[in-house]
């Protein structure tokens, strides 16, 4: 198994540098819509849908992509939308999480299909709006939700006591949130350093923070981003519970399916482009 998530971990990782190398973003934005498609299709499938309609759901998500490209919203996307997306996050969020597994499964399919269809279209077109700002940006928003995640986890294992979600991932401490909070807020100290003494292609996601919502306000949103981040996690493990199904598929060699990798990416990558445009008109 270790093998297995090497190897997949590894060749990931030379796809997606070999991408982002490119003078062009546009392979970047073709091969994480082609990933997010595939997410599209088990999310379909993990939600009880037929194989045809599962290829479906990955058709319709790769052409709201492209529907986006064509009108331009990969450069220049309404600001309102990413404050839409992160209200829904946060209030949908709360509530398929206060209420539960059993309460996911009575609701209607379809209603299942649309709200997974329209999360993982605005992470992808978030991810590609990113990825224009530029690469320093979209590096540390991604950062931010491993950062979140492995901090808790070694946090979780060395100070575990009070379990988050005992019925939908009972693995999950809130020490380990804690944990992946403090790593967070220690990241964007020496991110924020970096694009002082060495920037890249533009400020990162805790520079700009920095400047739309001012200091005072900076921790409190970072600390609401790895907030979201949690939400995505515990949301995926729900699905699955409800679907009797350990992981999202079996794609990823070694490391389950595309939406097990990006689970946590669904509500922060809107929810940080809805903060640093939050003085922006809509």
């Amino acid at each position: 198994m270790l093998r297995q998530r090497v190897i997949t971990a590894l060749v990931l990782v030379a796809v997606l540098l070999a991408t982002l190398m490119s003078a062009s973003r546009w392979p970047f934005a073709l091969l994480t819509l082609a990933l997010m498609a595939a997410g599209g299709w088990e999310w379909a499938r993990l939600n009880q849908s037929a194989p045809a309609a599962s290829l479906a759901m990955g058709a319709a998500v790769a052409l709201a992509g492209l529907l986006s490209v064509l009108a331009g919203w990969v450069d220049d996307a309404p600001p309102a939308l990413w404050r839409v997306a992160a209200v829904i996050w946060v209030a949908g969020g709360a509530l398929a999480l206060g209420r539960g597994t059993e309460s996911w499964r009575h609701l209607p399919r379809l209603g299942r299909l649309v709200l997974g269809l329209i999360a993982i279209w605005l992470a992808w077109l978030a991810l590609a709006h990113a990825r224009s700002i530029g690469i320093n940006f979209m590096l540390s928003v991604l950062c931010l939700v491993w950062m979140a995640d492995v901090a808790a986890y070694f946090g979780g294992k060395a100070f575990g006591r009070r379990k988050l979600a005992v019925t939908i991932s009972p693995g999950k401490s809130w020490e380990g949130v804690w944990s992946g909070m403090a790593g967070v807020l220690v990241l964007s100290l020496v991110w924020v350093w970096l694009d002082g003494h060495a920037p890249v292609d533009g400020p990162s996601l805790y520079t700009r923070l920095y400047t739309a919502v001012g200091s005072m306000a900076l921790a409190p949103a970072l600390l609401a981003l790895c907030g979201l981040s949690v939400a995505g996690d515990l949301i995926e493990s729900m699905v699955k519970r409800a679907a009797g199904a350990k992981d999202s598929s079996q794609l990823l060699p070694g490391h389950g399916g595309v939406l097990d990798r990006v689970d946590a990416l669904l509500p922060v990558l809107p929810a940080a482009l809805a903060l640093i445009t939050w003085r922006t008109p809509p």
